[in-house]
């Protein structure tokens, strides 16, 4: 254990976009907890709006393999959110391995069934476990590592928002209250972090990925609702995003505020070839920041 090593928690990063900050914060010099309930390939899955439940590749191992691949140390460590136990070990573990966190990434949602259901078919079962993954799960690794930030002098937490915090639907079956709530829960998070503890060197901000190219939406989201996953970025637009923010940047954004990260990447020039050409000219989604 050194004091001067640089360290992240990344949430949810056995695939997807937690994966892509996972690599992305090792590329920039951290070191790197990589923590999922996915412990295994083979092991992950998910369930569906319908309730199908589909096998989902990823794990916290094959992560961390592809952070040692850039040369930094990972530490894989499973992580279920909707138990208070696992976090308290999850978080345990890390002090006693490396001693502090600098960087908390927000990343893990739920997307079971309570996500999308309508109002008159929601389970409150499945609302809880909604709001204890998207709130109650990051507000506990918050209380619990933000105090070692500060006492170290500063730290950084991350929260993977969505447009569904700020926005109402478009029309019936965008997306269900649950997972509404469950994000506009955790978007509240952020400003007040700043509010609270920006003078003390927490920073915080709400990162919104847009519409990116995961293994979840390859594998149904898009045969379900009819999208064209020719507009997704890759999820390596949003990582790179989260790592410049995490990197102790000269000129950072507002403390509190909100990042739409395709636009914010496609400004600073972090992935090469994103946007692509007839993107940049012609798509006023990336000029929104959701595509």
């Amino acid at each position: 254990m050194t004091e001067d090593r640089r360290v992240a928690l990344v949430t949810g990063a056995s695939r997807g976009v937690g994966r892509a900050a996972a690599v992305s914060l090792a590329k920039a010099g951290f070191d790197v907890v990589v923590t999922a309930r996915t412990v295994r390939e083979g092991e992950g899955f998910d369930v569906s709006h319908d309730g199908t439940r589909r096998a989902l590749p990823g794990s916290v191992e094959s992560t961390a393999e592809q952070v040692q691949a850039q040369g930094r140390e990972a530490l894989p460590v499973a992580l279920d959110l909707t138990d208070p136990l696992s976090i308290g070990l999850a978080v345990g573990k890390v002090i006693e391995h490396w001693g502090h966190v600098d960087v908390l990434v927000n990343n893990a949602i739920y997307t079971g069934r309570g996500a999308q259901a309508a109002i008159l078919d929601l389970s409150l079962a499945d609302l809880r476990d909604e709001i204890d993954i998207d709130v109650m799960g990051p507000l506990a690794l918050i209380s619990l590592l933000v105090p070692g930030m500060i006492e170290r002098g500063g730290g950084t937490v991350l929260n993977v928002t969505s447009g569904v915090a700020y926005t109402d639907p478009l029309d019936m079956g965008s997306y269900g209250v649950g997972y509404a709530v469950g994000k506009g829960g955790l978007f509240k998070v952020s400003g007040i972090l700043a509010v609270e503890l920006g003078d003390r060197g927490l920073r915080s901000y709400n990162v919104h990925p847009g519409f990116i190219l995961t293994e979840r939406m390859q594998l149904h989201v898009a045969e379900q609702e009819g999208l064209d996953l020719a507009y997704a970025a890759p999820a390596e637009v949003c990582g790179e995003v989260i790592a410049w923010l995490a990197n102790d940047p000269k000129d950072p954004p507002r403390n509190g505020s909100l990042i739409e990260s395709q636009q914010f990447c496609a400004e600073h020039g972090l992935v090469e070839g994103w946007p692509p050409a007839d993107r940049a000219a012609g798509d006023p989604r990336l000029a929104s920041g959701r595509a």
